[in-house]
């Protein structure tokens, strides 16, 4: 994979969708004509399209929003603002999560209860979604974004809390006008049965006593088709759903505040006051659906959540309580018959 840091002022100069001129860019870099062009060679790597015109000089096919820390901040009100121990933004990375899973290992990270740490990058290499798939990270085009927290109340205070952060994100969108949503157990955002956002919570230390709470977030925000050509299931960004361009640094300061909120609900309350708004929110309730697992699949009626978060499925054989781990839930095709 292409290293970004060395294109990323090009980038830069590039990101407002205009026209620059091949002799206009070497003079604002330092650098030869010939030297832009084989940077511009480069950007098909990172997912980008880059328009040349004789007599125009180069474009990208769509502007971007690269993320910056201080437009990021200042999209959060101070009292959330002061809870935030660092924010990076790295160009190019494995994963954020696994970026920040290594912090801790390596004890970088020294949080206080309340406290977050929270990591973005313009792209993944190795993008991490549930039961191993793989995150597709195209640069500069989406939201890859991982808050880590210590809590000091062991894993099991932290049952459901998946399903608290996906409402947390269907929040923050709505607040931005999206419309359509609804939430797949345990952790998608889909629109119109097609994926939007997915969560990827992750947690480590002591089971009973102080451990680190990691939340990965991906968003979709406007992909071009052939950078997701290996994405087996429907899919969609906000740019389809809205019609509109969507400003990437907005969108994670509204995104870090709605879960920082939803994590201090969470605490008071547990799962119990979001419940209500899951079921109201649940694309899959009282549906015909297949559960899959590594091992086998079974057929039923998706009836929610219990309050702990488990999926109520209505089968053959009684009511069955699913508690997560390598699990698939879709549609059945009995839905169409």
């Amino acid at each position: 994979m292409t290293t970004t840091g060395s294109l990323l002022p090009l980038i830069g100069i590039l990101s407002d969708g205009r026209f620059h001129s091949g002799s206009e860019l070497g003079r604002q870099l330092g650098i030869s004509r010939s030297a832009i062009w084989k940077n511009i060679c480069k950007f098909a790597e990172l997912g980008l399209e880059v328009h040349a015109v004789r007599g125009k000089g180069y474009k990208l096919k769509y502007p971007l929003t690269l993320l910056e820390s201080s437009r990021i901040y200042a999209g959060i009100p101070d009292g959330t603002r002061s809870s935030i121990l660092q924010l990076e933004i790295l160009d190019t990375i494995d994963s954020t999560n696994s970026h920040a899973m290594r912090l801790i290992q390596q004890g970088k990270l020294s949080l206080q209860p309340g406290q977050y740490s929270i990591h973005l990058a313009e792209q993944q290499s190795d993008g991490k979604g549930r039961r191993g798939r793989q995150w597709i990270s195209p640069f500069g085009q989406n939201i890859y974004l991982t808050m880590v927290r210590l809590i000091d109340t062991g894993v099991i205070a932290t049952e459901g809390l998946t399903l608290a952060v996906g409402l947390a994100i269907i929040r923050a969108l709505r607040e931005l006008k999206v419309p359509g949503m609804g939430v797949k157990w345990p952790n998608d955002i889909l629109v119109e049965g097609r994926k939007l956002a997915g969560i990827l919570l992750e947690i480590s230390g002591d089971i009973s006593g102080i451990c680190q709470l990691t939340i990965g977030v991906g968003i979709n925000v406007r992909n071009q088709p052939e950078s997701m050509e290996q994405v087996s299931q429907p899919w969609t960004d906000l740019y389809q759903v809205t019609g509109k361009a969507m400003n990437r640094n907005l969108l994670v300061s509204q995104v870090v505040c709605h879960i920082m909120s939803a994590l201090k609900e969470f605490e008071n309350n547990g799962l119990k006051s979001f419940i209500a708004e899951w079921q109201d929110n649940d694309v899959m309730k009282d549906q015909q659906v297949e559960l899959v697992t590594t091992r086998s699949s079974v057929q039923g009626i998706a009836r929610g959540i219990s309050e702990t978060g488990a999926l109520l499925l209505e089968t053959s054989q009684g009511m069955q309580v699913i508690n997560g781990g390598e699990v698939s839930l879709r549609k059945s095709a009995l839905n169409d018959s």
